[in-house]
């Protein structure tokens, strides 16, 4: 049997090289959401092969935020400049050799960790059938205090 292959890539979605957490959102989950910042709507529903969507948020995160369009909106909303960093991305290649449950089970363990550091995390698993099963794992770059204001760069 051949062992899995481990693959991991972390990037930090920044505007100084064009890219946006709304676009970035819409992508990994298969859907269409507008950004308010620049008023692009970005669709990707016929994209495909999503077979899990969720996200977590720390307990002092407003409920709203469960909709991955006002989250990421209000991640660009918060962020000011035009170069400025909005989120964090791991894409991490899920083994083939467990079960789909085992690979959403590691992908949670994940986000909760991020979550209980008062990130909001949005994850979604992609399998096409194609034998290269992966998470998009996106977690906010500035955590919330508990009053539910974005905590400065500064203060992390």
């Amino acid at each position: 049997m051949i062992p899995a292959i481990y693959h991991l890539e972390a990037k930090v979605i920044t505007r100084g090289v064009g890219r946006s957490a709304v676009a970035a959102s819409a992508y990994m989950s298969c859907s269409e959401i507008t950004n308010e910042y620049d008023g692009v709507k970005h669709d990707y529903t016929k994209k495909g092969g999503l077979v899990y969507e969720k996200i977590f948020l720390p307990s002092h995160a407003p409920p709203e935020w469960c909709n991955r369009g006002k989250l990421w909106n209000a991640v660009e909303r918060a962020e000011k400049t035009r170069d400025s960093r909005l989120a964090r991305e791991f894409i991490v290649a899920l083994p083939v050799e467990v079960s789909r449950e085992r690979q959403i089970a590691e992908a949670e363990e994940f986000a909760k960790a991020l979550a209980r550091d008062g990130m909001c995390v949005d994850v979604c698993i992609h399998d096409t059938g194609e034998g290269h099963p992966h998470a998009h794992i996106m977690a906010t770059v500035r955590p919330l205090n508990p009053d539910g204001t974005w905590q400065r760069k500064t203060e992390k």
